[in-house]
Protein backbone atom coordinates (compact mmCIF):
# COMPACT_ATOMS: atom_id res chain seq x y z
CA UNK A 1 0.00 0.00 0.00
CA UNK A 2 2.72 2.15 0.78
CA UNK A 3 4.76 1.25 -2.31
CA UNK A 4 1.73 2.55 -4.45
CA UNK A 5 1.11 5.32 -2.59
CA UNK A 6 4.62 6.86 -3.49
CA UNK A 7 4.32 5.74 -7.34
CA UNK A 8 1.35 7.71 -7.59
CA UNK A 9 3.13 10.52 -5.78
CA UNK A 10 5.91 10.06 -7.99
CA UNK A 11 2.98 9.89 -11.48
CA UNK A 12 1.54 13.07 -9.98
CA UNK A 13 4.78 15.35 -9.36
CA UNK A 14 5.57 16.31 -12.57
CA UNK A 15 1.71 17.87 -13.14
CA UNK A 16 1.76 19.04 -9.54
CA UNK A 17 4.78 21.06 -10.41
CA UNK A 18 3.41 22.71 -13.55
CA UNK A 19 0.23 23.53 -12.21
CA UNK A 20 2.12 24.76 -9.50
CA UNK A 21 4.17 27.81 -12.17
CA UNK A 22 1.79 29.56 -13.43
CA UNK A 23 3.76 30.91 -17.10
CA UNK A 24 4.11 34.76 -16.86
CA UNK A 25 2.54 36.81 -20.28
CA UNK A 26 5.45 39.72 -19.47
CA UNK A 27 8.80 39.09 -17.90
CA UNK A 28 11.15 42.06 -17.21
CA UNK A 29 14.98 41.27 -16.64
CA UNK A 30 17.60 44.23 -15.10
CA UNK A 31 20.92 43.45 -15.37
CA UNK A 32 24.27 44.60 -13.74
CA UNK A 33 24.42 47.01 -16.03
CA UNK A 34 21.01 48.66 -15.34
CA UNK A 35 21.75 48.02 -11.89
CA UNK A 36 24.68 50.33 -12.44
CA UNK A 37 22.86 52.96 -13.66
CA UNK A 38 20.45 52.55 -10.73
CA UNK A 39 23.21 52.70 -7.83
CA UNK A 40 24.28 56.01 -9.47
CA UNK A 41 20.76 57.47 -8.59
CA UNK A 42 20.65 55.63 -5.54
CA UNK A 43 23.62 57.11 -4.19
CA UNK A 44 22.56 60.81 -4.63
CA UNK A 45 19.25 59.91 -2.63
CA UNK A 46 21.53 58.37 0.19
CA UNK A 47 23.39 61.21 0.63
CA UNK A 48 20.35 63.38 0.84
CA UNK A 49 19.09 61.17 3.56
CA UNK A 50 22.35 61.43 5.59
CA UNK A 51 21.98 64.78 5.13
CA UNK A 52 19.20 64.98 6.88
CA UNK A 53 20.01 62.95 10.04
CA UNK A 54 18.69 64.37 13.01
CA UNK A 55 21.20 63.72 15.62
CA UNK A 56 19.95 64.33 19.79
CA UNK A 57 21.87 66.67 22.15
CA UNK A 58 24.81 65.81 23.75
CA UNK A 59 25.12 67.55 27.25
CA UNK A 60 27.25 66.22 30.41
CA UNK A 61 29.60 67.21 33.44
CA UNK A 62 32.74 66.64 34.57
CA UNK A 63 33.95 68.48 37.87
CA UNK A 64 32.66 72.11 37.50
CA UNK A 65 32.77 71.80 33.74
CA UNK A 66 28.82 71.35 32.56
CA UNK A 67 28.75 71.28 28.57
CA UNK A 68 26.05 71.24 26.51
CA UNK A 69 26.54 70.35 22.16
CA UNK A 70 23.23 70.89 20.11
CA UNK A 71 21.87 71.85 16.72
CA UNK A 72 24.39 68.70 14.87
CA UNK A 73 24.15 69.60 11.12
CA UNK A 74 26.03 67.29 8.64
CA UNK A 75 27.70 69.92 6.32
CA UNK A 76 28.91 67.34 3.49
CA UNK A 77 29.44 63.94 2.76
CA UNK A 78 32.11 61.98 0.30
CA UNK A 79 31.11 58.78 -0.33
CA UNK A 80 33.17 57.59 -3.18
CA UNK A 81 33.55 54.17 -2.30
CA UNK A 82 30.18 52.73 -2.89
CA UNK A 83 28.93 49.55 -4.57
CA UNK A 84 25.21 47.75 -5.09
CA UNK A 85 25.07 44.63 -6.58
CA UNK A 86 22.75 41.48 -6.71
CA UNK A 87 22.80 38.58 -4.14
CA UNK A 88 20.21 35.59 -4.76
CA UNK A 89 17.90 34.79 -3.77
CA UNK A 90 16.19 37.60 -3.72
CA UNK A 91 18.44 40.59 -2.44
CA UNK A 92 20.22 43.73 -3.37
CA UNK A 93 23.42 44.94 -1.40
CA UNK A 94 24.41 48.37 -0.87
CA UNK A 95 28.47 49.28 0.79
CA UNK A 96 29.35 52.41 1.58
CA UNK A 97 33.31 52.34 2.22
CA UNK A 98 35.64 54.56 3.92
CA UNK A 99 33.11 57.75 3.10
CA UNK A 100 33.47 61.12 5.52
CA UNK A 101 31.18 62.86 7.13
CA UNK A 102 31.30 66.83 8.23
CA UNK A 103 29.68 68.15 10.66
CA UNK A 104 29.09 71.20 12.43
CA UNK A 105 27.54 71.77 16.27
CA UNK A 106 26.87 74.28 18.83
CA UNK A 107 28.95 73.98 21.98
CA UNK A 108 27.72 75.92 25.60
CA UNK A 109 29.96 75.24 28.57
CA UNK A 110 29.96 76.37 31.73
CA UNK A 111 32.96 76.71 34.12
CA UNK A 112 31.80 78.23 37.60
CA UNK A 113 31.11 81.93 36.87
CA UNK A 114 33.07 81.10 32.85
CA UNK A 115 30.29 81.22 30.21
CA UNK A 116 31.21 80.31 26.29
CA UNK A 117 29.52 79.64 23.56
CA UNK A 118 30.13 78.80 19.60
CA UNK A 119 30.48 76.00 16.79
CA UNK A 120 32.41 73.21 16.64
CA UNK A 121 33.63 71.64 13.11
CA UNK A 122 34.12 67.90 13.39
CA UNK A 123 34.63 64.89 10.65
CA UNK A 124 33.56 61.67 10.81
CA UNK A 125 36.04 59.28 8.54
CA UNK A 126 36.11 55.85 7.92
CA UNK A 127 32.74 55.44 7.56
CA UNK A 128 31.39 52.14 6.51
CA UNK A 129 28.07 51.46 6.05
CA UNK A 130 26.17 47.60 4.50
CA UNK A 131 22.63 47.36 3.90
CA UNK A 132 20.91 44.57 2.18
CA UNK A 133 17.66 45.23 1.21
CA UNK A 134 15.32 41.90 0.68
CA UNK A 135 12.63 41.96 -2.24
CA UNK A 136 8.97 40.26 -2.28
CA UNK A 137 6.31 40.52 -3.76
CA UNK A 138 2.87 41.94 -1.46
CA UNK A 139 -0.32 40.67 -1.39
CA UNK A 140 -1.41 43.12 -3.86
CA UNK A 141 1.23 41.50 -6.20
CA UNK A 142 3.30 44.31 -6.46
CA UNK A 143 7.68 44.73 -6.02
CA UNK A 144 8.69 45.77 -2.45
CA UNK A 145 11.40 45.82 -0.09
CA UNK A 146 10.24 43.69 2.45
CA UNK A 147 13.23 43.83 4.43
CA UNK A 148 16.14 46.06 5.36
CA UNK A 149 19.07 44.51 7.03
CA UNK A 150 21.84 47.25 8.39
CA UNK A 151 25.33 48.06 9.97
CA UNK A 152 26.91 51.57 10.54
CA UNK A 153 30.27 51.94 11.73
CA UNK A 154 32.64 55.03 11.87
CA UNK A 155 36.30 54.22 12.28
CA UNK A 156 37.50 58.09 13.53
CA UNK A 157 35.99 61.30 14.47
CA UNK A 158 37.91 64.88 14.72
CA UNK A 159 36.65 67.74 16.05
CA UNK A 160 37.84 70.95 15.97
CA UNK A 161 37.68 73.71 18.58
CA UNK A 162 38.39 77.56 18.78
CA UNK A 163 37.93 80.22 21.01
CA UNK A 164 38.80 81.29 24.76
CA UNK A 165 38.26 78.09 26.56
CA UNK A 166 39.72 75.94 23.42
CA UNK A 167 42.11 74.50 26.15
CA UNK A 168 39.27 73.34 28.02
CA UNK A 169 37.45 71.97 24.58
CA UNK A 170 40.51 69.95 23.80
CA UNK A 171 40.41 68.35 27.32
CA UNK A 172 37.02 67.32 26.75
CA UNK A 173 37.33 66.16 23.49
CA UNK A 174 37.76 62.47 24.72
CA UNK A 175 34.37 62.73 26.12
CA UNK A 176 32.48 64.95 23.37
CA UNK A 177 33.90 62.98 20.14
CA UNK A 178 33.27 59.50 21.89
CA UNK A 179 30.30 60.51 22.38
CA UNK A 180 29.12 62.40 19.33
CA UNK A 181 30.29 58.98 17.40
CA UNK A 182 28.34 57.06 18.99
CA UNK A 183 25.17 59.42 18.54
CA UNK A 184 25.57 59.56 14.73
CA UNK A 185 26.50 56.15 14.37
CA UNK A 186 23.19 55.04 15.81
CA UNK A 187 21.38 57.43 13.72
CA UNK A 188 22.61 56.18 10.22
CA UNK A 189 20.62 52.66 9.95
CA UNK A 190 16.79 54.42 11.18
CA UNK A 191 16.65 57.08 8.50
CA UNK A 192 18.28 54.26 5.38
CA UNK A 193 15.60 52.12 6.77
CA UNK A 194 13.23 54.55 6.48
CA UNK A 195 14.29 55.88 3.08
CA UNK A 196 14.13 52.00 2.05
CA UNK A 197 10.84 50.62 3.69
CA UNK A 198 8.35 53.93 3.21
CA UNK A 199 9.95 56.09 0.90
CA UNK A 200 11.40 53.51 -2.06
CA UNK A 201 8.69 51.34 -1.16
CA UNK A 202 6.45 54.78 -2.48
CA UNK A 203 8.26 55.16 -5.45
CA UNK A 204 7.78 50.98 -6.14
CA UNK A 205 4.06 52.21 -5.71
CA UNK A 206 3.61 54.35 -8.91
CA UNK A 207 4.23 50.57 -10.99
CA UNK A 208 0.83 50.10 -12.50
CA UNK A 209 -0.40 46.56 -11.04
CA UNK A 210 -4.24 46.66 -12.14
CA UNK A 211 -5.03 49.36 -14.56
CA UNK A 212 -7.40 50.72 -17.31
CA UNK A 213 -6.03 50.83 -20.31
CA UNK A 214 -9.42 52.86 -21.85
CA UNK A 215 -12.96 52.87 -21.32
CA UNK A 216 -13.22 48.85 -22.59
CA UNK A 217 -10.39 46.80 -21.17
CA UNK A 218 -7.61 46.45 -18.31
CA UNK A 219 -4.38 45.09 -17.52
CA UNK A 220 -3.56 43.31 -14.60
CA UNK A 221 0.43 43.45 -13.89
CA UNK A 222 0.32 41.74 -10.54
CA UNK A 223 4.07 39.76 -10.00
CA UNK A 224 3.04 36.22 -9.89
CA UNK A 225 6.00 35.05 -7.31
CA UNK A 226 8.83 36.63 -5.35
CA UNK A 227 11.30 38.53 -8.09
CA UNK A 228 14.29 35.68 -9.31
CA UNK A 229 17.66 37.23 -8.05
CA UNK A 230 21.25 35.71 -9.49
CA UNK A 231 24.59 37.67 -9.29
CA UNK A 232 24.33 39.53 -12.31
CA UNK A 233 20.49 39.75 -13.12
CA UNK A 234 16.67 40.09 -11.17
CA UNK A 235 14.16 38.53 -13.03
CA UNK A 236 10.25 39.70 -12.41
CA UNK A 237 7.25 37.13 -14.02
CA UNK A 238 4.24 39.48 -14.14
CA UNK A 239 0.75 37.86 -15.23
CA UNK A 240 0.53 40.05 -18.13
CA UNK A 241 -3.24 39.89 -18.76
CA UNK A 242 -6.08 41.88 -19.63
CA UNK A 243 -9.58 42.03 -18.65
CA UNK A 244 -13.03 43.65 -19.83
CA UNK A 245 -13.89 46.15 -17.87
CA UNK A 246 -17.54 44.52 -17.55
CA UNK A 247 -15.59 41.51 -16.28
CA UNK A 248 -12.74 42.39 -14.24
CA UNK A 249 -12.40 39.06 -12.21
CA UNK A 250 -12.75 37.24 -15.59
CA UNK A 251 -9.34 34.62 -16.02
CA UNK A 252 -7.65 33.80 -19.17
CA UNK A 253 -5.90 30.39 -19.01
CA UNK A 254 -2.18 30.70 -19.90
CA UNK A 255 -1.56 27.49 -22.54
CA UNK A 256 1.63 29.68 -24.31
CA UNK A 257 4.78 29.33 -24.39
CA UNK A 258 6.91 30.87 -21.16
CA UNK A 259 9.38 34.00 -22.28
CA UNK A 260 12.98 33.05 -21.53
CA UNK A 261 15.42 35.60 -21.59
CA UNK A 262 18.67 34.74 -22.06
CA UNK A 263 20.65 37.79 -22.78
CA UNK A 264 22.34 40.14 -20.15
CA UNK A 265 24.47 42.70 -22.70
CA UNK A 266 21.65 45.78 -22.18
CA UNK A 267 20.06 46.87 -19.13
CA UNK A 268 16.84 45.85 -19.46
CA UNK A 269 14.89 42.90 -21.12
CA UNK A 270 11.18 43.19 -20.94
CA UNK A 271 9.96 39.90 -22.36
CA UNK A 272 6.20 39.32 -23.96
CA UNK A 273 4.00 35.90 -24.92
CA UNK A 274 1.41 35.21 -27.60
CA UNK A 275 -1.13 35.52 -24.14
CA UNK A 276 -0.16 38.88 -23.52
CA UNK A 277 -1.65 39.82 -26.83
CA UNK A 278 -4.36 37.01 -27.12
CA UNK A 279 -5.55 38.41 -24.04
CA UNK A 280 -5.57 42.00 -25.22
CA UNK A 281 -7.49 40.80 -28.11
CA UNK A 282 -9.93 38.00 -26.17
CA UNK A 283 -10.81 41.39 -23.39
CA UNK A 284 -11.98 43.73 -26.70
CA UNK A 285 -13.70 40.66 -27.82
CA UNK A 286 -15.66 40.14 -24.77
CA UNK A 287 -16.39 43.88 -24.49
CA UNK A 288 -17.93 43.73 -27.73
CA UNK A 289 -16.16 46.75 -29.73
CA UNK A 290 -14.71 44.63 -32.55
CA UNK A 291 -16.90 45.50 -34.84
CA UNK A 292 -17.42 48.64 -37.32
CA UNK A 293 -19.99 49.81 -39.66
CA UNK A 294 -19.97 52.15 -42.66
CA UNK A 295 -22.92 53.18 -44.22
CA UNK A 296 -24.08 55.77 -46.96
CA UNK A 297 -21.80 58.56 -47.84
CA UNK A 298 -18.95 57.06 -45.17
CA UNK A 299 -18.86 53.66 -48.23
CA UNK A 300 -16.13 54.36 -50.43
CA UNK A 301 -17.54 55.31 -53.73
CA UNK A 302 -15.61 52.89 -55.76
CA UNK A 303 -16.75 49.97 -53.67
CA UNK A 304 -20.21 50.83 -53.84
CA UNK A 305 -19.99 50.87 -57.53
CA UNK A 306 -18.32 47.52 -57.71
CA UNK A 307 -20.63 46.02 -54.66
CA UNK A 308 -23.63 47.44 -57.01
CA UNK A 309 -22.59 45.79 -60.17
CA UNK A 310 -22.04 42.50 -58.27
CA UNK A 311 -25.56 42.16 -56.63
CA UNK A 312 -27.10 44.24 -59.36
CA UNK A 313 -29.96 41.44 -59.88
CA UNK A 314 -30.80 41.45 -56.28
CA UNK A 315 -30.85 45.09 -56.17
CA UNK A 316 -33.00 45.29 -59.46
CA UNK A 317 -35.75 43.35 -57.83
CA UNK A 318 -35.84 45.99 -54.61
CA UNK A 319 -37.32 48.16 -56.56
CA UNK A 320 -37.81 51.04 -55.92
CA UNK A 321 -35.50 50.44 -53.13
CA UNK A 322 -32.48 50.28 -56.07
CA UNK A 323 -31.06 53.98 -55.04
CA UNK A 324 -30.86 52.99 -51.16
CA UNK A 325 -27.80 53.33 -49.18
CA UNK A 326 -25.37 50.95 -49.02
CA UNK A 327 -24.46 49.73 -45.31
CA UNK A 328 -21.45 47.44 -44.36
CA UNK A 329 -21.23 45.80 -40.87
CA UNK A 330 -17.63 44.25 -40.17
CA UNK A 331 -17.80 41.97 -36.91
CA UNK A 332 -14.68 39.79 -35.43
CA UNK A 333 -16.39 36.38 -35.17
CA UNK A 334 -14.48 34.85 -32.73
CA UNK A 335 -11.14 36.42 -30.78
CA UNK A 336 -8.12 37.19 -32.46
CA UNK A 337 -5.01 35.47 -32.00
CA UNK A 338 -1.42 36.43 -31.96
CA UNK A 339 1.30 33.85 -33.33
CA UNK A 340 4.89 35.51 -32.83
CA UNK A 341 8.00 33.45 -35.20
CA UNK A 342 11.39 34.76 -35.60
CA UNK A 343 10.48 35.71 -38.61
CA UNK A 344 7.22 38.57 -37.64
CA UNK A 345 4.19 39.19 -35.57
CA UNK A 346 1.26 38.04 -37.07
CA UNK A 347 -2.51 38.08 -36.05
CA UNK A 348 -5.13 35.77 -37.25
CA UNK A 349 -8.91 37.07 -37.50
CA UNK A 350 -11.84 35.46 -38.14
CA UNK A 351 -15.14 38.12 -39.56
CA UNK A 352 -18.08 38.24 -40.92
CA UNK A 353 -19.16 41.11 -43.15
CA UNK A 354 -22.84 41.97 -44.11
CA UNK A 355 -23.18 44.08 -47.07
CA UNK A 356 -27.33 45.93 -47.18
CA UNK A 357 -29.89 48.01 -48.13
CA UNK A 358 -30.89 50.68 -46.07
CA UNK A 359 -33.96 51.73 -47.72
CA UNK A 360 -35.42 55.45 -45.63
CA UNK A 361 -38.07 54.27 -43.52
CA UNK A 362 -38.39 50.26 -44.66
CA UNK A 363 -35.91 47.78 -42.69
CA UNK A 364 -32.66 47.15 -44.05
CA UNK A 365 -32.57 44.25 -46.82
CA UNK A 366 -29.50 42.18 -46.45
CA UNK A 367 -27.71 41.93 -49.99
CA UNK A 368 -25.32 39.40 -49.00
CA UNK A 369 -23.45 37.80 -45.83
CA UNK A 370 -19.78 36.35 -46.24
CA UNK A 371 -17.10 35.29 -44.30
CA UNK A 372 -13.74 36.69 -43.84
CA UNK A 373 -10.44 35.45 -42.84
CA UNK A 374 -7.12 37.18 -42.70
CA UNK A 375 -3.75 37.23 -41.09
CA UNK A 376 -2.73 40.46 -40.28
CA UNK A 377 1.02 41.40 -39.67
CA UNK A 378 1.91 43.11 -36.24
CA UNK A 379 4.69 45.53 -36.09
CA UNK A 380 5.56 46.09 -32.35
CA UNK A 381 7.07 48.58 -31.18
CA UNK A 382 8.10 50.73 -27.90
CA UNK A 383 6.98 54.51 -27.69
CA UNK A 384 8.03 56.21 -24.21
CA UNK A 385 6.71 53.29 -21.60
CA UNK A 386 4.24 52.68 -23.75
CA UNK A 387 3.97 49.68 -25.61
CA UNK A 388 2.29 49.96 -28.79
CA UNK A 389 0.65 47.36 -31.67
CA UNK A 390 0.68 48.86 -35.47
CA UNK A 391 -1.64 46.36 -37.57
CA UNK A 392 -1.51 45.60 -41.15
CA UNK A 393 -2.32 43.81 -44.46
CA UNK A 394 0.91 43.85 -45.38
CA UNK A 395 4.05 42.17 -44.40
CA UNK A 396 7.91 42.78 -44.63
CA UNK A 397 9.62 40.62 -45.98
CA UNK A 398 12.62 40.05 -48.27
CA UNK A 399 12.63 41.36 -51.71
CA UNK A 400 14.69 38.06 -53.07
CA UNK A 401 14.74 34.34 -52.81
CA UNK A 402 17.36 32.71 -49.94
CA UNK A 403 20.28 32.25 -52.50
CA UNK A 404 19.83 36.04 -53.60
CA UNK A 405 19.37 37.77 -50.89
CA UNK A 406 22.13 36.01 -49.24
CA UNK A 407 24.54 37.15 -52.44
CA UNK A 408 23.26 41.21 -51.56
CA UNK A 409 24.14 43.30 -48.33
CA UNK A 410 21.51 43.50 -45.37
CA UNK A 411 22.09 47.01 -45.72
CA UNK A 412 21.10 47.08 -49.12
CA UNK A 413 18.11 49.92 -49.54
CA UNK A 414 15.93 47.51 -51.34
CA UNK A 415 16.68 44.55 -49.18
CA UNK A 416 12.92 44.05 -48.33
CA UNK A 417 9.55 44.77 -49.48
CA UNK A 418 5.62 44.60 -48.47
CA UNK A 419 4.30 41.80 -49.30
CA UNK A 420 0.54 40.94 -49.33
CA UNK A 421 -1.11 38.92 -45.88
CA UNK A 422 -3.25 35.95 -46.25
CA UNK A 423 -6.78 37.06 -46.90
CA UNK A 424 -9.72 35.54 -48.37
CA UNK A 425 -13.68 35.44 -47.95
CA UNK A 426 -16.20 33.12 -48.77
CA UNK A 427 -19.69 33.02 -48.85
CA UNK A 428 -22.30 31.41 -45.68
CA UNK A 429 -24.92 30.82 -47.91
CA UNK A 430 -23.72 28.90 -50.95
CA UNK A 431 -19.99 27.56 -53.15
CA UNK A 432 -21.29 29.61 -55.97
CA UNK A 433 -21.97 32.84 -54.54
CA UNK A 434 -18.25 31.90 -53.23
CA UNK A 435 -17.76 32.14 -56.38
CA UNK A 436 -19.57 35.40 -57.38
CA UNK A 437 -17.63 36.68 -54.43
CA UNK A 438 -14.26 36.17 -55.36
CA UNK A 439 -14.16 39.44 -57.50
CA UNK A 440 -14.94 41.72 -54.39
CA UNK A 441 -11.43 40.30 -52.33
CA UNK A 442 -9.03 42.61 -53.99
CA UNK A 443 -11.19 45.70 -53.19
CA UNK A 444 -12.57 44.60 -50.08
CA UNK A 445 -8.82 44.15 -49.03
CA UNK A 446 -7.82 47.65 -49.78
CA UNK A 447 -11.32 48.52 -48.36
CA UNK A 448 -9.83 47.38 -45.12
CA UNK A 449 -6.10 48.23 -45.64
CA UNK A 450 -7.24 52.56 -46.34
CA UNK A 451 -10.17 52.62 -44.43
CA UNK A 452 -10.59 50.11 -41.73
CA UNK A 453 -6.93 49.71 -40.37
CA UNK A 454 -6.29 53.28 -40.00
CA UNK A 455 -9.57 53.20 -37.51
CA UNK A 456 -7.87 50.58 -35.44
CA UNK A 457 -4.75 51.47 -35.41
CA UNK A 458 -6.05 55.09 -33.95
CA UNK A 459 -8.03 53.16 -31.45
CA UNK A 460 -4.39 51.55 -30.50
CA UNK A 461 -2.52 54.17 -30.62
CA UNK A 462 -1.95 55.23 -26.80
CA UNK A 463 -0.92 51.64 -26.16
CA UNK A 464 -0.27 49.86 -22.70
CA UNK A 465 2.36 51.13 -20.17
CA UNK A 466 5.35 48.69 -19.00
CA UNK A 467 5.67 47.99 -15.36
CA UNK A 468 7.99 50.74 -14.81
CA UNK A 469 8.49 52.83 -12.15
CA UNK A 470 7.69 56.84 -12.56
CA UNK A 471 11.11 58.86 -13.56
CA UNK A 472 12.43 55.16 -15.15
CA UNK A 473 12.16 55.37 -19.11
CA UNK A 474 13.62 53.30 -21.90
CA UNK A 475 16.45 54.43 -24.84
CA UNK A 476 17.77 52.61 -27.15
CA UNK A 477 15.02 50.31 -28.02
CA UNK A 478 15.41 46.96 -29.68
CA UNK A 479 12.76 44.22 -30.32
CA UNK A 480 13.47 40.63 -31.33
CA UNK A 481 11.31 38.06 -31.95
CA UNK A 482 10.87 34.63 -30.90
CA UNK A 483 9.09 30.79 -30.98
CA UNK A 484 5.91 32.14 -29.30
CA UNK A 485 7.32 35.46 -27.51
CA UNK A 486 9.28 38.74 -28.17
CA UNK A 487 11.77 40.26 -26.23
CA UNK A 488 12.35 44.29 -26.01
CA UNK A 489 16.02 44.88 -24.67
CA UNK A 490 16.38 48.54 -23.91
CA UNK A 491 18.82 51.09 -21.65
CA UNK A 492 17.52 53.08 -19.30
CA UNK A 493 17.38 56.41 -18.13
CA UNK A 494 16.15 58.39 -15.55
CA UNK A 495 13.89 61.85 -16.59
CA UNK A 496 13.14 62.46 -12.96
CA UNK A 497 14.98 61.90 -9.37
CA UNK A 498 13.99 59.62 -7.20
CA UNK A 499 13.44 62.96 -4.49
CA UNK A 500 10.73 64.57 -7.10
CA UNK A 501 8.82 61.04 -7.36
CA UNK A 502 9.17 60.89 -3.55
CA UNK A 503 7.69 64.06 -3.39
CA UNK A 504 4.80 63.72 -5.22
CA UNK A 505 3.67 60.69 -4.01
CA UNK A 506 5.17 61.06 -0.62
CA UNK A 507 2.53 58.65 1.69
CA UNK A 508 0.32 60.26 3.96
CA UNK A 509 -0.35 58.46 7.38
CA UNK A 510 -3.38 57.63 6.86
CA UNK A 511 -3.02 55.05 3.72
CA UNK A 512 -3.49 51.57 3.89
CA UNK A 513 -0.82 49.45 4.38
CA UNK A 514 -1.63 47.58 1.23
CA UNK A 515 -2.88 49.22 -1.95
CA UNK A 516 -6.61 48.62 -3.46
CA UNK A 517 -6.83 45.72 -6.04
CA UNK A 518 -9.38 47.67 -7.70
CA UNK A 519 -7.70 49.34 -10.92
CA UNK A 520 -6.98 53.22 -11.51
CA UNK A 521 -9.54 54.81 -13.69
CA UNK A 522 -7.39 56.44 -17.08
CA UNK A 523 -5.68 59.21 -16.38
CA UNK A 524 -4.12 61.59 -18.62
CA UNK A 525 -0.97 61.24 -16.35
CA UNK A 526 1.88 59.41 -17.87
CA UNK A 527 2.20 56.40 -15.12
CA UNK A 528 -1.51 55.12 -16.31
CA UNK A 529 -2.41 54.39 -20.11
Amino acid sequence: MAAGSCLLLLLLLPWLVTASHSPPGCKIRITSKGLDLVKQEGLRFVEQELQNITVSDLHGKEGQFHYNISQVKVMDLQLALSDLYFQPQQHLVFNINNASISLRFRRQLLYWFFYDIGSINASADGVHIHTVLQLAKDKAGRLKISNITCNASIARMHAGFSGTLRKVYEFLSTFIVTGMRFLLSQQICPSLEHASLVLLNSVLDTVPVRNYVDEHIGIDYSLLRDPAVSTDTLDLDFKGMFFPRARENQELENHAVEPVIKETERMVYVAFSEYFFDSAMHAYFQAGVLAIELEGEKVPKDLEVLLRATFFGTIFMLSPAVDAPLRLVLQVSAPPRCIIKPSGTSVSVSAFLNISLVPPGRPAVQLSSMAMETKLSAKVFLQGKALRVQLDLRRYGPRWGPAEAAARSPLHPAHGRFLPCRFRIYSKQSALESLALFSLQAPLKTLLQLTIMPIINERTKKGVQIPLPEGMDFTKEVVTNHAGFLTVGADLHFSKGLREVIEKYRPAPTVPPYPSSRPAEPSADARQL
